[in-house]
């Protein structure tokens, strides 16, 4: 396979006319007219030529929920996603009893990182919730929510077969910098669903956590006298995710964001859930009810809940917000990638990682989409 005469976007984040070389699935060389003989040849000619979008922050789409806890709902929201240009994804979590979470895990472990032909592949799971506060707990359920419990979260990450690789958690909750401490050693800790201040989550940020989940979301705002978890990320290096929808933040909002953290720590998430892909109406999220009208979500509190937007579209949108194309491709594919440890296998254009490749119209639009060196059909 060959993907040639296409605007690459390469590792320095620069696009390059270049040819693209796969062989078994993996990127073996990128350079100028590679010769294609034999070969199936996608032509991007005017195109630009990126890499696979990764969603790290997924709850569902299609009417399926990764919370269901089958291999039917994982399969489903795999689908959808590749048919979005989502080449790779981590499977989100809801606040959820004890039973339900330890079978989610279960039924996760078989499907990490397999290569299914015309699914995304999943790369393990966000823990969002139960660890969390219940004041900001937006659309999770609060019958739920518990204390940070190491242990509980010790044997999930066992029966996940070590999956879990971003776990969210409420750092000014009892126990929540000695969970973050040990955690850390096993997987990236997010903070949200919380009423930190400055201090409490600069000490969560110094314990090992790294990341922020649905950054304004869920949190305290960002005041000039107290700034609470967004400016403790600011000062730490912290990636951070936000819902590019033009719902959950503001366009200048999100202009600001990549102003104040760069372009290497903005990682663009859908936070989709079931409703996503399907018409308006009332679904599940979580064991509560959600009304979707149009673009937005919400429980019967008026709190929004997830989004039933795409990924792709959360770039599309970035770009009509102002921020430039190569920032906002940083944002839906390295940077999370980064952000969820899979940057050795996904997420840029790079000899040896995974060819997932997306060819797009000058309006960013889907020509082609090569999954595991794969074209697929339209």
């Amino acid at each position: 396979m060959i993907v040639k005469n296409g605007n690459v976007f390469c590792d320095d984040g620069i696009f390059r006319e270049k040819d693209i070389r796969a062989e078994n699935g993996i990127i073996v060389e990128i350079g100028d007219d590679l010769t294609h003989v034999g070969c199936e040849v996608v032509d991007a000619a005017g195109c630009y030529v990126i890499p696979g979008l990764i969603d790290i922050h997924t709850h569902g789409a299609m009417g399926a929920d990764f919370s269901d806890g089958t291999s039917e709902a994982i399969e489903e929201i795999a689908k959808f996603q590749l048919s979005r240009g989502v080449t790779g994804f981590l499977g989100t979590t809801m606040a959820l009893d004890k039973d339900r979470l330890s079978g989610i895990c279960e039924i996760t472990k078989p499907h990490v990182n397999k290569r299914y032909p015309a699914r995304a592949v999943l790369y393990g799971i966000y823990l969002e919730g139960p660890f969390i506060s219940e004041e900001r707990r937006g659309a999770q359920n609060p019958a739920y929510i518990q204390k940070p419990d190491y242990r509980l979260f010790e044997s999930l990450y066992k029966e996940s077969g070590d999956a879990i690789r971003i776990a969210t958690v409420a750092p000014e909750i009892e126990g929540g910098l000695e969970f973050i401490k040990e955690a850390a050693s096993l997987c990236n800790v997010s903070l949200a669903h919380s009423t930190a201040d400055y201090n409490a989550a600069h000490d969560a940020f110094v314990a090992g956590a790294t990341h922020v989940t649905h950054l304004f979301n869920g949190m305290n705002p960002f005041g000039h006298r107290e700034p609470g978890i967004i400016g403790a990320a600011f000062d730490s290096g912290a990636y951070v995710e936000i819902i590019a929808d033009g719902i959950h933040i503001h366009p200048s909002v999100i202009r600001a964001v990549f102003k104040l953290f760069g372009e290497d720590r903005v990682c663009l998430i859908s936070d989709s859930m079931r409703a996503c892909g399907l018409t308006d109406g009332e679904y599940d999220l979580g064991g509560q009810m959600v009304t979707v009208v149009g673009r937005t979500a919400t429980i019967e509190s008026g709190s929004i809940a997830g989004s039933v937007t795409t990924l792709a579209d959360c770039m599309r949108n970035c770009v009509e917000f102002g921020i430039p194309l190569t920032k906002a491709i940083k944002a839906a594919t390295i940077n999370p990638a980064k952000s969820a440890g899979i940057d050795a296998v996904a997420g840029s254009l790079t000899v040896g990682k995974r060819a997932d490749i997306l060819v797009l119209c000058k309006e960013l639009q889907f020509r082609n989409v090569v999954f595991d060196g794969v074209k697929k059909q339209s």
